[in-house]
């Protein structure tokens, strides 16, 4: 239930996706020039060599997420390299490297970089118009309407729950009170509040009896709907603004790019064979 600048904001995309996005559009403003080989050594340990290439991949990182570099952090980008090698060898020495358990971790780490590196390039070689984001845009607008309600609400298991809480709501108690018998975590501790939020925000029934309310008027029949059943009551109402488009731009882009990924995945898991193993099969049911 959030406002019409949050709605719009909202964005579903994970960690790994944002990540996907962002490497994919500021991946190359920050990229280290090595000033020697990639296949070089920066440091041997007992004879192991560490890479140019793992100091100049740490390096754009720490420059990607916007540390300057300095001869202070190369330097402790050198030392955090040495200790992990120095942890490293240890750990192999002990045949830690033969866990299956390691192994595991290790082959999932592999999946995860390498998905990630396919979304940075599927990001990058299907571009988003503003064209497209504008479409967008004007989509959400129309979706989400041209009103908001301040609204509360008393959400109950049972109807008889709800028709005795409008009984004592008709007796003249007050709603805020009666509030802290809802099953609503979030708003029974601020009398139902709800805030300001478009009827989009709320589920059909919901919506239908609430923007029937005049400011100030309850429900006088319990609303049933997936949740249970509500008393709605309209504090006020009000005429909506839509947020400029060029301040919503980026999140409108992310969340298309996160339409495009879910496609995309959904095609390809179509076109894949896969067989489960009875037992999988029988998780679902």
């Amino acid at each position: 239930m959030f406002s019409y600048k949050s709605r719009i904001l909202a964005v579903s995309i994970g960690s790994m996706l944002t990540l996907a996005s962002c490497n994919a559009q500021d991946g190359d403003k920050s990229a280290v020039a090595p000033a020697v080989s990639a296949t070089a050594a920066i440091a041997t340990v007992n004879g192991s060599p560490i890479s140019q290439a793992r100091f100049n991949f740490l390096l754009q990182q720490s420059q990607q997420q916007g540390q300057p570099d300095s001869p202070e952090v190369r330097k402790n980008i050198r030392e955090k390299l040495i200790i992990e090698e120095v942890v490293a060898q240890e750990a192999l020495k002990k045949g830690m490297d033969k866990l299956a358990d390691v192994n595991t971790q290790i082959d999932l780490a592999r999946q995860t970089i390498l998905i990630r590196t396919y979304l940075q390039d599927f990001i990058k070689n299907n571009p988003l118009g503003d064209d497209v984001l504008k479409a967008e845009y004007e989509k959400i607008k129309s979706q989400m309407g041209d009103k908001e309600y301040h609204a509360r609400h008393i959400l109950v298991e049972k109807e008889s729950e709800a028709k005795d809480i409008i009984a004592k709501l008709k007796k003249g108690e007050k709603f805020e009170k009666l509030a802290e018998k809802s099953k609503d975590p979030g708003s029974k501790a601020k009398g139902g509040d709800l805030g300001w939020a478009a009827p989009a925000n709320f589920v059909p029934e919901f919506s239908a009896a609430m923007t029937k309310l005049q400011k100030g008027q309850y429900t006088t029949e319990p609303v049933k709907s997936q949740f249970g059943y509500h008393i709605i009551k309209l504090e006020d109402s009000r005429t909506m603004q839509a947020p400029p488009f060029d301040e919503v731009k980026q999140n409108l882009r992310q969340r298309a790019q996160q339409q495009q990924i879910d496609k995309m995945i959904s095609d390809l898991r179509a076109k894949a064979k896969i067989e489960e193993t009875a037992e999988a099969a029988a998780d679902k049911k």
